[in-house]
């Protein structure tokens, strides 16, 4: 583990925010499939239930984090493309770099 790089590292720690995704969207759709039959069995609606008209997704707040768009490999550093570029990416980019080099 040790040994392990950064980029190594970060490419675990991707594979696992996957899959634990993955699993959260198993575990919903399970869960709406037992509530389903739930209603079913016992003829329940939706209004029986209290909620008379289906529920509305949850709006998220505005000026919540965003996902980063772009990666220092060497420092794990991230930017999201929003405002001004970090001073890593500026120096980079003067350096010949292109964007895309550090697109996630």
């Amino acid at each position: 583990m040790a040994q392990d790089t950064l980029s190594e590292l970060l490419a675990q720690k991707a594979a696992l925010e996957r899959q634990i995704a993955e699993y959260q969207r198993e575990q919903r759709s399970e869960a709406i499939a037992k509530v389903r039959a739930l209603m079913a069995e016992y003829g329940l609606t939706l209004a029986d239930i209290g909620a008379a008209k289906p529920l509305a997704p949850v709006k998220k707040a505005a000026g919540g984090k965003v996902a980063a768009k772009y990666r220092n490999p060497a420092t794990g550093d991230s930017w999201s493309g929003r405002g001004l570029k970090p001073k890593w990416l500026s120096t980079a980019l003067a350096g010949g770099a292109q964007l895309s080099d550090f697109a996630v």
